[in-house]
């Protein structure tokens, strides 16, 4: 009985224990089941926002868009600068499992030049591993079809079609439009400062120089972006969404590309320059350099060897000559000085001075040459002007001496930049007392004044400080700032550009203006006018002034003989003129360096042939249109 009892004892424990092995265990599963429920609501609803956006990066990739650049137009709506649709050949190297061969293979296949391997592997090396590196710039139709052919055999390397800067006109326009080129390291830490680089993201060109430079901002655009669903491969699938880029604003210049094709002609080969401005506004009809160089190179990827050759070039083709190129200014300044004369009462219109040929300073032996070596006689102000009588103007000049020269002299725009629309340019050199000890810590002497009385010694100027200075003789007063701008064109309205201008020039008698305008007019059609025979039957009224820059210093006992000397040290022959005499709408600067003549026998009958050019039916053809 006892041991029944036992037994059902036993029996009882073990269910109870058995009982509650079956609660731990359920409470187990519960608390299981719990943790996986209490997971997955993690997971697909706490969470679920963050795992799709993860998810998407994976399988969804955004690309940039770069934004098309502004078109550049003329006066006349020709096109300057456009946009041309190219095929290049272009590498991920991620994606390459032997980059060395592959490139080696292609190059082969496709006769890639030795140039354009250095390029690629300095723009690898500047790149991302994922990112896709130009091989060739341009592939021509042959190039794109045998690649096209045996694409399969190169992964990681496809054929993209896009944009690049195109300038019809060549060379004709470099000084004044610049270029476009490649975005570098410089360039890029440059956009990063300024917040901008997010903008370029999809942009392999920058504007360097001149307009493109300048107006970088309106004629770059705004960057677009599209949402691409990739493969497991990084192959696009289809496109999710896209938000189209801003294309950069259109640009219409002042520029007349008839005249400055006809300006670059006249030129031909002579290193120099011209300008023609409209007195008015400051707007810039033509403006050339020469030599100049095809911007075309820069925006397509300029070799080594033809970057070379422009930096070592005796002829500075990179130079902006009419911006920055600094030039004795000779006699083309002497209707400024005769009026500073005058407003300072140093001379009289009556003043006359004998002129032997020479002038001397009082107790210096030293004789300043006139250009004329028998002299002029007597001369007054009009007639130092029209016959450019060198010995008038040595006196004048010691008389004011260098400081009041120099101050009346930055009130027509020397010694300070023009403010013209483009980086490109230089203050030159606008001379003083003060500017001489700063510069060589050395005293000022008479004998220098007596030579800047012609425009010579220290001071030199650019073409476009003359045409400005020029402008504020024939404006009577009023200097305006220099523009290649008309407009910009923004979703097809015409914003047009501000006119602006410098304080002008006001003198205590106006009429001081008269004095110079008509020397100015008898200086091309006075019986002894000095630019009289190159625009003898000219259809239209006129001024002007020639000048004939010294570049090397002549001896007391020498004599100038231009085809005895080295070509480097011929003068400079430069002109200033305006048209019509009355209402003049043209100021225009010849500067033609190291010739055989003078202003008057080389400078003026090229301005003479521009103006005729200028005046005609404006129907003129473009010699080189595309």
């Amino acid at each position: 009985m006892r041991r029944r009892r036992s037994t059902i004892r036993d029996h009882h424990a073990e269910s109870a224990l058995f009982g509650r092995r079956v609660v731990v265990a359920l409470v187990i599963v519960v608390a299981v089941f719990g943790v996986l429920l209490g997971n997955m609501y993690q997971l697909q609803v706490t969470e679920f926002q963050s795992f799709q956006t993860r998810s998407n990066d994976n399988r969804i990739k955004v690309v940039p868009l770069a934004p098309n650049r502004g078109i550049i137009y003329d006066a006349k709506g020709r096109i300057l600068a456009e946009n041309r649709p190219v095929l290049s050949l272009e590498v991920i190297p991620e994606r390459v499992q032997d980059l060395e061969a592959t490139v080696a293979r292609l190059a082969a296949l496709l006769d890639i030049s030795v140039d354009e391997l250095e390029r690629f592997e300095r723009n690898r090396k500047r790149e991302r591993r994922f990112e896709q590196v130009i091989l060739l710039d341009q592939l021509n139709e042959h190039q794109a079809a045998i690649f096209a052919a045996r694409q399969h055999e190169f992964p990681g390397v496809s054929i993209e079609a896009r944009l690049v800067r195109h300038y019809p006109y060549g060379e004709s326009l470099t000084h004044a439009l610049g270029y476009v080129a490649k975005i570098n390291q410089r360039d890029a830490q440059r956009l990063k400062e300024q917040g901008l680089a997010a903008n370029y993201a999809a942009t392999r060109t920058i504007g360097k120089l001149g307009i493109e430079g300048y107006y970088e901002e309106q004629l770059h655009g705004a960057v677009g972006y599209q949402q691409v669903e990739v493969d497991i491969h990084g192959r696009s699938i289809r496109t999710l969404a896209i938000e189209p880029p801003i294309p950069g604003q259109d640009l219409v210049l002042e520029i007349d590309i008839a005249l400055q094709q006809k300006a670059q002609q006249i030129l031909g080969t002579t290193r120099g320059s011209i300008v023609v401005m409209d007195p008015r506004d400051g707007a810039v009809r033509a403006m050339v350099s020469q030599p100049s160089y095809d911007p075309n190179w820069f925006a397509q990827g300029i070799s080594v060897a033809q970057y070379r050759g422009l930096l070592d070039s005796i002829h500075s083709p990179l130079l902006n000559r009419a911006t920055q190129g600094g030039y004795p200014p000779a006699s083309t300044i002497k209707p400024q000085l005769a009026i500073v004369g005058l407003e300072e009462q140093t001379i009289t219109t009556d003043t006359q001075i004998w002129d032997p040929g020479w002038f001397q300073i009082k107790g210096v032996n030293h004789r300043y040459r006139d250009w004329l070596s028998w002299g002029h006689g007597w001369v007054n102000v009009d007639t130092a002007i029209v016959e450019s009588c060198d010995t008038f103007f040595y006196d004048l000049a010691l008389k004011l001496g260098i400081d009041t020269i120099s101050e009346h002299m930055v009130g027509y725009g020397f010694g300070e930049r023009t403010g013209i629309d483009i980086g490109e340019e230089s203050a030159a050199v606008m001379p003083s007392r003060g500017w001489k000890r700063a510069r060589f810590n050395q005293p000022w002497y008479a004998g220098e004044t007596v030579s800047i009385g012609i425009g010579q010694s220290y001071w030199t100027v650019t073409p476009m400080q003359l045409a400005v200075a020029t402008a504020v003789v024939v404006n009577k007063g009023t200097r305006p700032v220099p523009r290649l701008l008309r407009s910009i064109r923004d979703a097809g309205i015409e914003l047009p550009a501000v006119h602006e201008q410098r304080e002008p020039v006001q003198l205590n008698n106006p009429a001081h203006w008269n004095v110079a305008l008509s020397a100015m007019e008898d200086v091309v059609s006075g019986t002894k006018g000095t630019a009289r025979t190159a625009f003898r039957g000219a259809p239209y009224s006129s001024g002007g002034k020639t000048g004939t820059a010294q570049v090397r210093s002549i001896a007391q006992d020498e004599e100038y003989d231009a085809e005895a000397i080295a070509e480097k040290y011929r003068d400079n022959a430069m002109y200033v003129g305006y048209a019509p005499a009355d209402e003049p709408e043209m100021v225009i600067v010849i500067t033609a360096e190291n010739v055989m003549g003078g202003g008057g026998s080389v400078a003026a009958p090229m301005a003479r042939e521009l103006m005729d050019f200028y005046f005609k039916d404006d129907t003129a053809v473009v010699d080189n249109a595309p």
